[in-house]
């Protein structure tokens, strides 16, 4: 993407969140002032089948709207599709793609069809397992790109993330309290294991 933008392809599979994470990453940087698009590409909607899902977020208009097909970063919700998805293609050497996987990123790399540019791996089981008491893997996986891509600071991608779940569940501040930390967890851990 030209200029100020970044895009983003997400791979997971039906039931995840993939998608989810892509319009709720689109919703929280149209609230900072960010031109934004977060689609899903609708193939069979079954749950566990692999879906996709894209972000085009820029501080200029976009006037592209098709798939996007050299994505500036990738973001992996389920490790199992590494072997049957050719998540790399077109991924930019100098972007980015993040895993999730409790292996480390040297471990992951071989899968990666030769990518050359950053991996970085996030535990979102761990993470929403501990956070949430239940495997939703999207607030990690949502953070994680966040912190990757920089599309905003910590603070503030926080702080609307807050304002959204509070309006989403109003009456379960439980479910509120478990997303807030995953995303804090998820930042914690890119910020001391991969030095973001």
């Amino acid at each position: 993407m030209q200029g100020n933008g970044i895009e983003i392809r997400w791979h997971g599979r039906g039931g995840q969140g993939a998608k989810t994470a892509a319009l709720l990453l689109a919703d929280v940087c149209f609230k900072t002032g960010a031109y934004v698009q977060g689609f899903p590409e609708y193939g069979p909607e079954r749950m566990g089948a692999p879906i996709t899902a894209f972000n085009r977020i820029s501080k200029d208009e976009i006037r592209v709207h098709s798939n996007i097909y050299t994505p500036d970063l990738v973001v992996v919700v389920d490790e199992s599709l590494l072997t049957s998805v050719d998540v790399t293609s077109g991924l930019k050497e100098e972007g980015a793609i993040i895993v999730n996987t409790p292996k480390s990123a040297d471990e992951i790399r071989p899968l990666l069809k030769g990518y050359t540019g950053r991996v970085y791996t996030v535990d979102a089981r761990k993470i929403s397992v501990e956070a949430l008491g239940k495997y939703f893997p999207n607030s990690p996986m949502l953070a994680a790109a966040v912190a990757v891509s920089k599309v905003m600071e910590r603070d503030e991608f926080i702080s609307e993330m807050q304002a959204s779940y509070e309006h989403k569940f109003a009456k379960k501040p439980e479910v509120i309290e478990g997303n807030m930390k995953a995303l804090n967890m998820t930042f914690d851990a890119l910020t001391e294991g991969a030095g973001l």
